[in-house]
């Protein structure tokens, strides 16, 4: 089954339940639901919410820490949407950092994304976008997520 590319999840009546997202995914729910448990195991939770502007349900992928003074902070480590048969990862790394994320242990194909992808207007950021569509890249995607939340 081809996906047709189509994002999902787009009442705001409807709240993203693992029923929902499994619906929606498919074939490639497995593959969200070990994305999801290895969150734990580097901090990130999801705060799912509704959001106009785009007409959708996105996760952000939140990392909180303590700071020195003793203050909660949180930086989203990336956003995440559910489309049909696969999910999408999107990570915006720092246009300063690109250097940084280049020499970063990463295969071709993931550096070739990073060194093509380009800064969105004037932030000073650009995007890395994952289709995911079973866990072949998770490798890449937390790494990368990592090293996001080391930028404070």
């Amino acid at each position: 089954m081809r996906s047709t590319k189509e994002q999902m999840l787009r009442n705001p009546d409807i709240q993203p339940s693992s029923d929902v997202i499994a619906k929606a995914l498919g074939k490639s729910n497995n593959a969200y639901i070990k994305f999801i448990g290895e969150l734990a195991s580097h901090d990130i939770h999801l705060v799912w919410r509704y959001y106009k502007d785009g007409k959708a349900w996105l996760a952000k992928g939140l990392f909180k820490w303590t700071g020195v003074r003793g203050g909660q902070n949180e930086t989203t480590a990336f956003w995440l949407s559910i489309w049909d048969s696969f999910f999408k990862v999107t990570i915006y790394i720092p246009e300063n950092a690109r250097a940084d994320v280049l020499s970063l242990p990463l295969d071709n194909e993931v550096k070739l994304m990073i060194s093509e992808s380009q800064q969105m207007g004037k932030l000073k950021y650009f995007p890395v976008v994952f289709d995911l569509f079973s866990d072949e890249m998770f490798e890449a995607v937390f790494l990368l997520a990592d090293f996001k939340k080391s930028i404070k």
